[in-house]
């Protein structure tokens, strides 16, 4: 008799059950499981250019909503220090970024962009020894001017403003939002499985790390890709961004490293344009040279006209 044969002969010819779960447990179990799935499939969405598939919840009118109430926020907190529409600087922000705009609408045929907002850019202009620029959704652009610290001529600074308009294009602040609703509720279910908030303590910071921060950098290198793409598309030389981001690492000191930053290193960002350039350089320079050469030549008498405008404007005062 075999060792089988013997322990069917001892239990008997019949093997414990297992338990039977109950449907009141399994039942919403699965319900929720495939709901949640449904859900992450529902919102599933791609990024422009780069193809990154990521989850997005909000929809672009919810965007353009929240950049319109922070539009006219800012507007109130810079009250004072825009610079007007006359001032130089504001004009080159605006022929720079004229340009951009219409390269957006290139960009966004080509990658057939169905939810991009219709809405015309606005670039505001503020006086601030900070070297920054920002763009909120429905195309609301700001640049400070301590950027032009290290924005030296108009190449550079479509960089700068093609990186901003790119940020808009990917929707970036609609998959932030997103992510920060899906972290609210792990939050709010750990509350429930410990309510003296010791797990959500640790999550908090946990997530941050390893998700919120890279997933920033991940969106900044997006939009340097994009952003060249752009300047390329308007005329604009993207070796230019390099520059910037060289001249920037040189002058700021004192920044985090990068595992607990926001944006990439500058170092990261130079090596990451030389992987980038050459299919914005083939661009730049389509038709052996030709396409933007008329372009060129428009920009340099557009930059004579405004210097002499104002220039017989502060002889007038």
């Amino acid at each position: 008799m075999s060792l089988f044969q013997k322990r069917r002969h001892v239990t008997g010819n019949s093997l414990p059950r297992p338990p039977v779960v109950p449907p009141y447990l399994w039942v919403p179990v699965v319900g929720i499981t495939g709901l949640g799935l449904y859900t992450y499939y529902a919102f599933l969405d791609e990024v422009p250019l780069t193809k990154r598939k990521r989850w997005i919840a909000t929809t672009p009118q919810f965007e353009e909503q929240i950049g319109d109430q922070q539009y006219q926020q800012l507007l109130q907190q810079y009250k004072g220090k825009i610079l007007p529409e006359s001032h130089r600087a504001s004009v080159t922000v605006r022929r720079v970024g004229g340009r951009i705009a219409k390269a957006s609408e290139k960009f966004v045929a080509d990658e057939k962009l169905e939810f991009a907002s219709k809405s015309p850019y606005s670039y505001t202009v503020v006086r601030s020894d900070e070297a920054n620029a920002f763009v909120l959704p429905n195309n609301h652009v700001f640049v400070l001017t301590g950027l032009f610290n290290y924005v030296k001529d108009e190449d550079e600074l479509a960089a700068v403003l093609g990186h901003e308009v790119a940020h808009n294009l990917a929707r970036h602040v609609g998959e932030r939002l997103s992510g920060g609703v899906l972290v609210q509720i792990i939050g709010g279910f750990l509350l429930l499985l410990d309510p003296s908030g010791v797990l959500t303590y640790f999550f908090l910071p946990v997530v941050n790390i390893l998700r919120e921060l890279p997933h920033s950098r991940e969106h900044e290198s997006e939009a340097d890709r994009i952003g060249i793409h752009l300047a390329a598309t308007a005329c604009h030389d993207p070796r230019a961004a390099k520059r910037v981001f060289e001249a920037m690492g040189k002058g700021i000191s004192g920044a985090p490293p990068e595992f607990l930053s926001t944006h990439p290193s500058h170092s990261t960002r130079i090596v990451q344009f030389d992987e980038w350039l050459p299919s914005a350089i083939q661009e730049y320079e389509g038709e052996f040279g030709n396409r933007c050469s008329s372009v060129r030549s428009d920009m340099q008498a557009a930059r004579r006209l405004a210097a002499e405008d104002v220039s017989q404007r502060e002889r007038r005062k």
